[in-house]
């Protein structure tokens, strides 16, 4: 099991638990830059040491064969498993090719060195920042409170408004440094995946080119990379849409901390102080209470926020009643009485401030007045004929007039555009009553206004009631598991769901058969829609790790559209849940180091010049005794599998994957790879386009959808 996500709303109780929770993640990134600056080390040792290569590369692999990652949540996706055995791979391969390695590129340092310098630095040293700035405010939120519940209530109303108004003002820098930290630490321990295994696969590609001995052995290496591209692309993807719905849910918290109370949580909880009386006096100590007001259950938990106290046990009792203490009844402020079964008297409580001490009542029933602040929602729509007819026109006319359209649902409309269309399409007075084909509205704002009509119903169109067993079923490590258990669940969806959501699957379809024109693929579609179709009914950190399955579920829909809506399945339920995998993955990790190994070739200098055009003369057997020729590669290696956002349209590249040189591409991922096939059978050509290479080739990033915009 991985780490449990920490919730925002925690960060406003500091609760123990909380802390212990918090001090994993600190652990973990703690060992995470440990491992960053052994990479780098032995990277450096790498590059200088070329007469130790050998051992160099050795320890190396070790290195990465050790490092496991850790995740959030309780399941890897399928990029994400790759990602996670990613450097098992990588050792693997540097095993193999030990023996064969002559020279190191030049532009090693680059590739590995300084990324994951940069993340450590940038990314961990920063998120070590934030520890600092949580730590400081902590102690001096804490101390000032204690002195502040130690001031006397017959002090000047001036001086004790003043005094709660530094309070409050510690409190927030509190609350707000620790939700920035832990914002913060969630956000390295979820990028790392891809900010430290990008550099190590840059780093391993310029490696594998080094020589034209490994040129047969980068050749291998295609397939693998790609995949593991892609798995890393992603899961950026998935990254970007957690994200920002994470930044949506950590800006609610701080607009109102108290409204965002998780389900199975005790009605209220937080820190109290108890006044107890001793032999010689009366004592104020702290304690983290909670109370469930469905069985009147009142936990006690003794608590010294100083590091190396004793903590003691938890105390149960049972509520009888509670009752506000009168100001003049006792020297200190914000306090209340209660009764219980179990002790006998009353026990007096201090709350941390007026507007606490009201919680309080509130959550026990007793005499203080209730307040509630109202939260404004932003006005929900329904799922009705006038939205059929308003998600049929939008199709109609995007397919029409859009399809081709390059970025095709990721290119965000205005937004007063957007609110435009939909005031005039949902017009109470006349619903309905807009012609796309004869208006002036561009594609953009009819996509947008088509996603922001379907994420503001009042009930997303997948519904609440089977969101779990959805993202569930797109855990799941059997493919055939997936297929079954989604196609079952979307028939039993409300009649109306299930033909709003065939309708759009069937657009989307549509919009994927013309991929090459507008980029957009069913993993793309998935990032955009997820989120779209598809909403956890609270927001909590734990339902926005879900969204990378909840796109998972939506590229399935699209994927088997044709299955899945043919008819429903055999059995009108899903198939049981499968049992906790005991044995291999039916589905198994994308694998280099496993595969069957081909006899080496190698190359002439004589050969070179004599024939720098013909291909097909490079491959020839080294006479023994021969020593070959290193042919120096490119200094950077080429761009990933993904097409940069352009204005003009590149010009059609040859595909020779599929051994055809004069067709055109037949996806992205192979208009990508020529480079590497270049280099494979014109190796004579390589030390000549270095120049040329090194100063285009860059790693970019693909389609990646905002869920955040229209």
């Amino acid at each position: 099991m991985g780490h449990p996500p920490l919730e925002f709303s925690d960060c406003y109780l500091d609760s123990p638990d909380f802390r212990e929770r918090l001090k994993c993640y600190e652990q973990e990134l703690e060992r995470t830059n440990k491992f960053i600056k052994d990479v780098i080390k032995d990277g450096n040792a790498l590059i200088s040491a070329m007469r130790n290569y050998s051992s160099a590369v050795q320890k190396f692999s070790q290195t990465l064969q050790s490092f496991q990652f850790d995740f959030i949540g309780d399941t890897l996706t399928d990029d994400e498993i790759n990602i996670a055995e990613s450097f098992k791979e990588f050792a693997e391969l540097l095993n193999e090719v030990e023996n064969e390695r002559m020279m190191m590129v030049h532009n090693a340092s680059d590739l590995l060195i300084k990324p994951l310098e940069n993340f450590r630095k940038e990314q961990i040293g920063f998120t070590k920042e934030r520890k600092k700035k949580f730590e400081k405010d902590g102690e001096r939120f804490y101390s000032l409170l204690d002195r502040h519940l130690h001031l006397s209530s017959k002090k000047k109303e001036s001086q004790l408004q003043e005094a709660d108004l530094q309070v409050d003002k510690e409190r927030h820098n509190f609350f707000e440094s620790s939700l920035d930290y832990v914002y913060q630490i969630q956000e390295v321990q979820e990028s790392k995946k891809f900010n430290i295994v990008e550099p190590v696969l840059a780093f391993l590609h310029s490696l594998f080119i080094s020589n034209s001995l490994t040129v047969e052995l980068t050749q291998d290496f295609l397939p693998y990379k790609q995949q593991l591209q892609l798995s890393l692309q992603n899961t950026r993807n998935h990254f970007s849409s957690t994200r920002e719905e994470m930044e949506e849910l950590k800006k609610r918290m701080k607009e109102a901390p108290q409204t965002c109370k998780l389900p199975g949580q005790p009605t209220i909880e937080g820190y109290l102080y108890t006044q107890e009386k001793w032999a010689l006096g009366i004592s104020w100590v702290k304690y983290y209470c909670q109370y469930e007001k469905e069985t009147k259950t009142f936990t006690m938990t003794p608590m010294d926020q100083k590091p190396g106290a004793k903590q003691q046990g938890p105390l149960d009792l049972t509520l009888k009643y509670c009752v506000r203490r009168k100001t003049e009844s006792i020297d200190k402020r914000f306090c209340f009485d209660i009764e219980t079964n179990e002790r006998p008297g009353t026990i007096t409580l201090q709350a941390l401030s007026e507007a606490n001490r009201r919680l309080w009542m509130e959550a026990m029933d007793g005499k203080e007045p209730i307040y509630h602040s109202p939260i404004t929602k932003q006005e929900e729509m329904e799922l009705n004929e006038v939205g059929f007819k308003f998600v049929r026109k939008c199709i109609n006319i995007i397919e029409t007039k859009g399809i081709k359209t390059e970025g095709l649902y990721r290119t965000v409309g205005s937004n007063i555009q957007v609110q435009k269309l939909l005031n005039a399409f949902f017009d109470p007075k006349c619903p309905g009553d807009i012609d796309f084909h004869n208006s002036d509205w561009d594609i953009k704002t009819i996509t947008s206004s088509l996603k922001f009509y379907l994420r503001n119903l009042s009930e997303p169109v997948m519904t609440y009631r089977l969101h779990k067993e959805l993202v569930s079923a797109a855990k799941s490590d059997n493919l055939d598991y997936r297929l079954g258990a989604i196609h079952s669940l979307v028939y039993k969806l409300p009649e109306k769901n299930r033909e709003m959501l065939e309708l759009l699957i069937r657009h989307l379809v549509n919009v994927c058969e013309h991929s090459k024109e507008n980029l957009m693929t069913p993993s793309n579609m998935g990032v955009i829609f997820g989120p779209t179709l598809m909403r956890a009914q609270e927001d909590t950190v734990a339902a926005m790790m879900n969204i990378k399955f909840q796109n998972i579920v939506v590229e399935i829909l699209i994927e088997h559209f044709v299955k899945i809506y043919s008819g429903p399945p055999e059995e009108s339920t899903a198939p049981p849940v499968p049992p906790p995998r005991i044995t291999a993955r039916r589905h198994k990790p994308i694998t280099i180091s496993k595969r069957l190994l081909r006899e080496r070739t190698v190359f002439y200098t004589s050969s070179l010049d004599e024939s720098e055009g013909d291909s097909d003369s490079f491959s020839k057997v080294r006479p023994p005794g021969e020593k070959p020729t290193i042919i120096r590669p490119p200094v950077r290696p080429p761009d990933p599998p993904c097409r940069a956002t352009t204005s003009q349209k590149p010009e059609p590249k040859p595909d020779v994957m599929a051994g055809n040189t004069g067709e055109i591409p037949s996806s992205v991922v192979a208009s990508r790879t020529r480079f590497f096939e270049t280099a494979s059978r014109k190796t004579g050509r390589l030390e000549k386009e270095t120049a040329t290479h090194s100063s285009t080739l860059a790693w970019k990033i693909p389609w990646t959808e905002e869920p955040g915009m229209l």
